[in-house]
């Protein structure tokens, strides 16, 4: 009976370590697309997204378009399930998010 609520527990753990993570990803995709509408590089907006969570470089993608007077900037992030025993038993996560702002 212990092991089933140990593994539970680690379960809900990941859980939560999947919703932290997909609230960085859209607090940085909001936090790009203001860079975006004022102007700077896309370097530049792909930095702010950075900044603005502690998201890791090499599993984000960050997508910024220009057109008809808006910004709009996606990011694609995946995310590991590594806590002990619940991780291996499912894939990795990949978070989407997309904001669009008018372009200042």
């Amino acid at each position: 009976m212990m092991p089933f609520f140990a593994l539970m527990l680690l379960a809900v753990v990941q859980v939560g370590l999947l919703v932290r993570t997909r609230v960085l990803v859209t607090h940085a995709a909001r936090e790009a697309v203001r860079s975006a509408a004022v102007g700077v590089s896309d370097g530049e907006v792909r930095s702010a997204a950075l900044a603005a969570s502690d998201l890791d470089p090499g599993r984000l993608t960050v997508s910024v378009r220009r057109a008809n007077g808006r910004a709009i900037v996606e990011l694609r992030y995946a995310e590991p399930t590594d806590v002990p025993l619940v991780g291996p038993l499912v894939s990795d996560a990949v978070f989407e998010a997309s904001a669009t702002m008018r372009l200042e």
